[in-house]
Protein backbone atom coordinates (compact mmCIF):
# COMPACT_ATOMS: atom_id res chain seq x y z
CA UNK A 1 0.00 0.00 0.00
CA UNK A 2 1.49 3.52 -0.86
CA UNK A 3 1.07 6.42 0.50
CA UNK A 4 1.87 9.92 0.24
CA UNK A 5 1.80 13.09 3.17
CA UNK A 6 1.19 16.60 1.14
CA UNK A 7 1.84 19.45 2.98
CA UNK A 8 1.15 22.68 1.68
CA UNK A 9 3.56 25.84 2.66
CA UNK A 10 3.80 29.28 1.43
CA UNK A 11 6.25 31.11 3.29
CA UNK A 12 6.05 28.62 6.40
CA UNK A 13 9.33 28.60 7.22
CA UNK A 14 8.99 28.96 11.16
CA UNK A 15 6.19 26.11 11.58
CA UNK A 16 8.30 23.85 9.20
CA UNK A 17 10.78 24.38 11.59
CA UNK A 18 9.16 24.00 14.50
CA UNK A 19 6.95 21.06 13.17
CA UNK A 20 8.30 19.04 10.85
CA UNK A 21 10.19 16.64 13.06
CA UNK A 22 7.17 15.23 14.27
CA UNK A 23 6.16 14.44 10.72
CA UNK A 24 9.56 12.85 10.16
CA UNK A 25 9.36 10.97 13.35
CA UNK A 26 5.84 9.42 13.14
CA UNK A 27 4.75 9.67 9.66
CA UNK A 28 5.96 5.72 9.47
CA UNK A 29 6.53 4.44 5.64
CA UNK A 30 4.21 7.87 4.19
CA UNK A 31 5.89 9.64 1.30
CA UNK A 32 6.54 13.18 2.55
CA UNK A 33 5.90 15.65 0.08
CA UNK A 34 5.95 19.65 0.88
CA UNK A 35 3.94 21.69 -1.82
CA UNK A 36 5.33 25.16 -1.90
CA UNK A 37 2.80 27.75 -3.24
CA UNK A 38 5.61 30.13 -4.90
CA UNK A 39 6.96 30.97 -0.94
CA UNK A 40 9.75 33.79 -1.11
CA UNK A 41 11.30 32.82 2.65
CA UNK A 42 13.38 30.15 1.84
CA UNK A 43 11.46 27.30 3.25
CA UNK A 44 11.84 25.05 0.06
CA UNK A 45 16.15 25.83 0.29
CA UNK A 46 15.45 25.12 4.17
CA UNK A 47 13.71 21.84 3.70
CA UNK A 48 15.96 20.74 0.44
CA UNK A 49 19.42 21.49 2.87
CA UNK A 50 17.61 19.97 6.17
CA UNK A 51 15.26 17.60 5.01
CA UNK A 52 16.36 16.06 2.05
CA UNK A 53 13.91 13.42 2.06
CA UNK A 54 11.21 15.17 1.74
CA UNK A 55 10.29 15.74 -1.61
CA UNK A 56 9.42 18.96 -2.74
CA UNK A 57 6.36 20.21 -5.29
CA UNK A 58 7.03 23.64 -6.45
CA UNK A 59 3.95 25.64 -7.53
CA UNK A 60 4.60 28.13 -10.00
CA UNK A 61 2.32 30.74 -7.92
CA UNK A 62 0.66 31.00 -4.39
CA UNK A 63 -2.95 28.80 -5.91
CA UNK A 64 -4.19 29.55 -2.45
CA UNK A 65 -5.48 27.04 0.13
CA UNK A 66 -7.64 24.90 -1.49
CA UNK A 67 -6.30 25.39 -5.30
CA UNK A 68 -2.73 25.24 -3.83
CA UNK A 69 -3.65 21.61 -2.68
CA UNK A 70 -5.38 20.62 -5.91
CA UNK A 71 -2.34 21.51 -7.67
CA UNK A 72 -0.19 19.29 -5.65
CA UNK A 73 -2.32 16.57 -5.57
CA UNK A 74 -2.95 16.45 -9.20
CA UNK A 75 1.04 16.37 -9.70
CA UNK A 76 0.78 12.73 -7.50
CA UNK A 77 -2.02 11.74 -9.29
CA UNK A 78 -2.35 7.77 -9.80
CA UNK A 79 1.03 6.83 -7.86
CA UNK A 80 -0.81 6.72 -4.28
CA UNK A 81 -3.26 4.45 -2.98
CA UNK A 82 -3.77 6.92 -0.13
CA UNK A 83 -2.99 10.69 0.36
CA UNK A 84 -3.16 12.87 3.40
CA UNK A 85 -2.94 16.45 3.20
CA UNK A 86 -1.70 17.84 6.22
CA UNK A 87 -1.62 21.59 7.65
CA UNK A 88 2.39 23.05 8.07
CA UNK A 89 1.36 23.36 11.61
CA UNK A 90 0.50 20.07 13.06
CA UNK A 91 1.98 17.75 15.32
CA UNK A 92 1.47 14.07 14.29
CA UNK A 93 1.95 11.41 17.41
CA UNK A 94 2.72 8.08 17.09
CA UNK A 95 0.63 5.60 15.39
CA UNK A 96 -1.85 8.87 14.07
CA UNK A 97 -2.69 7.01 10.53
CA UNK A 98 -3.62 3.20 12.13
CA UNK A 99 -7.33 4.34 12.94
CA UNK A 100 -7.92 5.94 9.42
CA UNK A 101 -6.17 3.07 8.03
CA UNK A 102 -8.16 0.33 9.72
CA UNK A 103 -11.24 2.60 8.86
CA UNK A 104 -10.75 2.78 5.58
CA UNK A 105 -9.86 -0.97 4.46
CA UNK A 106 -13.33 -2.01 6.39
CA UNK A 107 -14.74 0.66 4.34
CA UNK A 108 -14.51 0.54 0.85
CA UNK A 109 -17.24 3.01 0.27
CA UNK A 110 -15.54 5.45 2.31
CA UNK A 111 -13.71 8.46 -0.16
CA UNK A 112 -12.46 10.45 2.67
CA UNK A 113 -11.56 10.13 6.78
CA UNK A 114 -9.64 12.55 9.15
CA UNK A 115 -8.28 11.82 12.62
CA UNK A 116 -8.94 13.43 15.93
CA UNK A 117 -7.47 16.58 15.62
CA UNK A 118 -6.32 18.73 18.80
Amino acid sequence: MSKALVILNYNGLSPLEKYLPSVLEHAGNWDIYVADNASTDGSLAFIKEKYPQIKCIALQQNFGFASGYNQALKTLEGQYDYYFILNSDVRLSPNWDTPLLEFLATHPETAAVQPKVL
